[in-house]
């Protein structure tokens, strides 16, 4: 038996050596968490820890072509590719505090009528001449034929007022007294990256408070394909643990909310949630295996009314639900439709293109009759991850780059302190101003400094590792660089999204000058300006002047199905109505994707 001590944190645990087994398994299984986006894999680079002392295997070659000299000299290791052998002592370093998240976006007008509402009634106590039961008296006055037997439960009786709980025509719950007053649900947007919660009156549909956080599942991989490969690995106790991983999540923000407000959890009664396939399957602990294989079916894409304490969500009443709003197929999630809906894209008669850029672009584009979609793996390089000196949007992240002949690179960074690294936005900033100045070429090559004429602005802040091409944009704790590898990670993404984009126009007969609107929506695309979008050929050219931001729609989608039953039909029969168009299986895909990879100079 060894120990692992981590002393600024003030952590020591014993462990066994089991051969093959990593330093990031086990911090893992003590439920210590580094950043690890490529899910343990060795490819990212994140999983920093700086070895103080003690037993661990050689620095690998796979750790040398990933950590800088400095970093190497500093004891700096990658916890995936480290094997203790005995006692050891480490740090966990690159810890990223006081991330942006977005939590607002455009609300439409809607028809208030929420699920969940409130009656009262009299009670009067039984005599010895008239023994009628309680259950009886409360069926009676609140119009019910009888009590649910989980209501029955809840019945402390005595004479007096006393306040029924209604999702929709069920009665769920018996309150003693008036409780009319206070009747709250929450709003709920999870993405594979960010987490938003809002907690709504329900008598006012007026938001009252908000919490956002990092999706605490990113500890078992940064994307979806990721985690499903973790369930696939660790079976029934992995997908617990994604479960558990969000539900304990979304506990901690109610809870928050609920403190920050002075109101008793057990006053909130539905949460309603949007999400991506994957995530809806793993907060109601589905199996998800099937979404992440051909023919990539998922369990379910229905909308679910369920008990909230079925699915271990705790700081609400004990008979609170949770709604999930529908989805299209595995790929198409209910954000998507939430997303779609909040466009208006399920009564507009023209012709509108939305998308939703994260880490995966979801596009449905509408041409006023019919409705298809499709699905874009971007990757997660438009949040900052892949990228050498990537970063989410937290303090210290870059996220606007300028670029002047005269004065060189200008920085705006996140909490105004040394730049740390670059966030999405700052990366495509990044590469848009590369592109601009010619730093790169169409085909994402970064120039050579020989081929440039002496005095040429740009030579100074041309690197070399080695042979390896780098740009330097800025000096922080360390150099912000710009490798030929990132160039590709950018191309990739932005790849995938155009010829998406591209894939959709053309399969519905129509040209980029047809489109009357494309609406951005999401966590990423709020953050990404129109310059940036056109200027890295996310989005041509030819719809510039067409483009406008809807914020975060999944949430704002969660908020109209937890005020409108209306909306909830609205939104079953609109996720009914997509067409799902997979790219792969596409006539001429490969060729297009590989002609949308070419950057516009």
């Amino acid at each position: 038996m060894h120990t692992i001590a981590l002393p600024r944190q003030t952590i020591k645990f014993s462990y066994d050596i089991r051969e093959g087994e990593n330093l990031l398994n086990i911090l893992v299984d003590q439920q210590i968490f580094i950043e690890s986006p490529c899910g343990g894999r060795g490819s990212c680079g994140k999983c920093k820890i700086k070895h103080l002392g003690g037993d661990l295997t050689p620095l690998s070659a796979d750790e040398k072509e990933r950590l800088t000299p400095k970093e190497i000299a500093d004891g700096i290791r990658l916890a995936c590719l480290s094997y203790p052998t005995g006692d050891l002592e480490i740090d966990i370093v690159d810890q990223e505090e006081n991330h942006q998240v977005l939590t607002g976006g455009y609300v439409p007008e809607y028809e208030p009528n929420p699920a969940i509402r409130k009656e009262t009634i009299e009670i009067i106590k039984p005599t010895l001449e008239d023994q009628t039961p309680y259950e009886l008296l409360l069926a009676t006055a609140l119009g019910v034929n009888q009590l649910p037997w989980d209501v029955l439960r809840q019945i402390t009786m005595g004479e007096g007022t006393y306040t029924g709980v209604f999702n929709q025509d069920q009665l769920i719950g018996i309150e003693k007294g008036d409780t009319r007053e206070r009747l709250y649900g929450v709003a709920v947007d999870i993405g594979t990256t960010t987490v938003v919660a809002a907690l709504i009156d329900l008598r006012t549909g007026a938001e009252i408070d908000s919490e956002a956080a990092i999706n605490a599942q990113k500890n078992y991989g940064q994307d979806v394909l990721t985690r499903i490969t973790y369930v696939l690995e660790h079976g029934k106790e992995g997908r617990n643990q994604l479960q558990t991983a969000i539900v304990d999540s979304l506990n901690e923000m109610l809870n928050t909310m609920c403190e920050r407000q002075q109101i008793s959890p057990s006053l909130i009664y539905e949460i309603a949630i949007a999400a991506n396939c994957t995530m809806m399957h793993m907060v109601l602990g589905v199996d998800p295996l099937s979404i992440g294989k051909a023919p990539y079916a998922p369990i379910f894409v229905g909308a679910k009314d369920v008990k909230a304490r079925d699915v271990g969500l705790t700081a609400l009443s004990s008979f609170g639900r949770v709604y999930c709003l529908p989805a299209v197929s595995s790929y198409i999630g209910a954000d998507i439709v939430a997303g779609a809906y909040v466009a208006g894209l399920h009564n507009r008669k023209d012709k509108v293109l939305f998308i939703d850029i994260g880490t995966n672009g979801e596009i449905v584009l509408s041409d006023g009759e019919k409705l298809v979609s499709c699905s874009c793996a971007a990757g997660p390089a438009l949040e900052g991850m892949n990228i050498s000196c990537g970063m989410r949007a937290a303090d210290g992240a870059i996220e606007e780059v300028r670029f002047d002949n005269e004065q060189g690179f200008a920085l705006k960074v996140i909490g105004n302190i040394a730049p740390l690294g670059l966030c999405g936005s700052g990366i495509m900033a990044a590469i848009r101003e590369l592109l601009k100045h010619e730093f790169i070429t169409a085909r994402g090559n970064i120039v050579k400094s020989e081929e440039l004429e002496a005095g040429d602005p740009r030579l100074p802040y041309l690197d070399l590792d080695g042979k390896k091409r780098r740009i330097r944009i800025g000096e922080g704790p360390h150099k912000i660089l710009i490798t030929q590898g990132d160039v590709r990670q950018v191309q990739l993404a932005k790849s995938a999204i155009l010829s998406g984009f591209v894939a959709l126009v053309k399969a519905m007969d129509l040209s980029f000058s047809d489109l009357d609107e494309v609406i951005v929506a999401g966590q990423f695309g709020a953050h990404l300006s129109i310059e940036s979008l056109v200027g890295t050929d996310i989005l041509p050219q030819a719809v510039r002047d067409k483009i406008t931001y809807i914020g975060n729609s999944s949430k704002t989608g969660a908020y109209l199905a937890l005020m409108s039953l209306e909306t909830r039909r609205e939104m079953i029969k609109l996720a009914r109505d997509f067409s799902y168009l997979e790219l792969s299986v596409t006539k001429g895909y490969e060729r297009l994707f590989a002609e949308c990879s070419q950057f516009k100079v």
